[in-house]
């Protein structure tokens, strides 16, 4: 009896000296070690701090969740890349969003408490007075890293979850004609001084649904006598097309739609975009499965939300003033500013004005230049940029986006967007430059039969040349030219520009301008 007391007396004795779970004995030096230690443990793997220093069914618990986090962050990676649709669709179901959002807030709060435990077990107390204040203050630094970037992840994920259940419809998913997906892409304009809203710009974005190889179609706002493909409810109202004279130009197809022949689309949330979608079919001979329409009076909040956007802007451009009251035809005071040759960081305001202005110019350059602000803010608009801005971007889409594309399929599609990065855009504009002159009139007595040949032969050099990686360059009816560096040292300068302007040489001004279409992302 007496030798058992004596060994547990010496088994307690021994117990007592370990510095880790008894830290009253230690030296002061090992028990200020021993406090970052058990933060570092908590920090890497959490629940390893109690299981040798506190509670170890708390550890066992902690390390349980933490194993299975790692596991599945591992699952994530091997999704990434190898079903990387799948891990989008999951992030952005409706569903299962809200599920790793509650998920991340849970991990969130206990790796906080499991870090105030932590720093029950370290015992601020035994510590010297000078250290005690770095200890807390690491302490609090990694809750930040570490819960607090969970928290935050979360809220992201909800502002997404938000996000895209504002823009995105609850339709049935589509799938791609003859191997490609086709969009409809609009720049809606409602001004105080129009009567409904106007979409001035208007592109159909053609993407291959194996590579995300991108052909874009722009059709001038002005464009007339637009056809109907067979099974279109407007070939009963318009069986010639959209052919009545200078009032028919394509872009008021949607406010005549919208506001006499809505019934036409019952199953439409937006008749005037389902009947552009029809249109555009029509004029380009391809089967147009959905639409994309950005209001750009929130365009410019758009584009500062994503820090601006850079452009090599060719010619000069010019910020065009109000209307002069009483011309006739419409004449407008001097240009409120110019936007100079060469690479530029636009902001909201400028890009805004770079993509509409056509004042001494045609609607042609303007399309070249709306043209170069797509490409530009595919290109530009990079995981990182979201990522940073994620909040601006998603509460500025909001605003100004509407589509019609499914839910569901948008992780299809995020996955065909990041396809695309890197690889060249063929462009064509069914005018000139591309089909005749401005002279000629191509918009308004199109043949077409041309434009049908010309886009089928486009798709099957774009089938041809799939999975090419090529830099982002101004292409013209499929044949790639790369601009030659702007000259901003030609003597022009925004003072002679603008003392034109006022003098109300027009021609002069056209003639010096003509350039200004021929800009490239840069």
């Amino acid at each position: 009896m007496s030798l058992t007391r004596t060994r547990t007396a010496v088994g307690s004795s021994t117990s007592l000296t370990d510095p880790v779970r008894f830290p009253r004995s230690a030296p002061p030096k090992v028990r200020t070690r021993r406090a970052f230690v058990l933060l570092l443990m908590t920090l890497l793997l959490p629940g390893s701090a109690q299981i040798v220093a506190g509670d170890r069914g708390l550890g066992r618990r902690a390390l349980r969740v933490t194993f299975a986090c790692w596991a599945l962050v591992l699952l994530s990676l091997v999704l990434a890349l190898a079903d990387r649709s799948l891990l989008v669709g999951i992030v952005t179901h409706r569903w299962w969003s809200l599920a790793i959002i509650v998920a991340l807030l849970g991990i969130a709060l206990g790796w906080a408490l499991l870090f105030v435990n932590t720093l029950r077990l370290i015992r601020l107390p035994l510590l010297d007075r000078a250290v005690r204040p770095a200890v807390a203050a690491t302490m609090a630094l990694l809750m930040v890293l570490t819960s607090g970037s969970l928290a935050y992840g979360a809220y992201v994920l909800g502002v997404g979850r938000s996000t895209v259940g504002s823009i995105f419809s609850s339709g049935p998913a589509f799938e791609p004609v003859d191997g490609r997906y086709n969009f409809l892409l609009m720049g809606g304009d409602a001004g105080e001084d129009r009567t409904g809203r106007r979409p001035d710009s208007i592109s159909v974005i053609s993407v291959d649904a194996g590579t995300g190889s991108t052909v874009t179609f722009s059709i001038p706002r002005n464009f007339q006598n637009a056809p109907f493909p067979d099974g279109s409810p407007l070939q009963q109202v318009f069986p010639d097309g959209y052919s009545c004279g200078d009032e028919c130009i394509i872009n008021s197809l949607y406010t005549e739609v919208t506001q006499n022949y809505a019934e036409l689309y019952p199953d439409a949330a937006d008749p005037g975009a389902a009947a552009m979608m029809d249109a555009a079919s029509g004029v380009l001979g391809i089967d147009v499965q959905a639409y994309v329409l950005v209001d750009m009076s929130g365009f410019e909040q758009l584009i500062n939300a994503m820090g601006g956007v850079t452009i090599d802007v060719g010619g000069w451009v010019p910020i065009t003033a109000a209307e002069i009251p009483g011309t006739d035809p419409v004449r407008h005071y001097p240009p409120d500013g110019w936007i100079a040759p060469g690479v530029q960081r636009l902001d909201g305001y400028h890009a805004l004005w770079y993509a509409r202005s056509r004042e001494f110019v045609t609607d042609y350059h303007r399309i070249s230049r709306q043209q170069c602000v797509q490409q530009a803010m595919i290109a530009q608009l990079d995981p990182a940029t979201l990522i940073t801005r994620f909040q601006s971007i998603a509460a500025a889409g909001t605003q100004i986006v509407e589509t019609d594309i499914a839910q569901d399929q948008l992780a299809g599609f995020v996955d065909l967007a990041l396809k695309a990065q890197g690889q060249s855009t063929r462009r064509l504009t069914i005018g000139a430059p591309d089909f005749g002159t401005v002279e000629e009139n191509f918009a308004t007595y199109p043949d077409l039969d041309r434009v049908h040949s010309r886009v089928r032969t486009m798709l099957a050099e774009d089938v041809a040349d799939a999975g090419a990686i090529r830099p982002l360059e101004l292409e013209r009816a499929g044949v790639v030219g790369m601009l030659p560096a702007q000259d901003t040292g030609s003597g022009i300068t925004e003072q002679y520009l603008q003392e034109l302007a006022t003098i109300g040489d027009d021609a002069t001004l056209s003639e010096l301008l003509d350039d200004n279409g021929e800009c490239s992302p840069a």
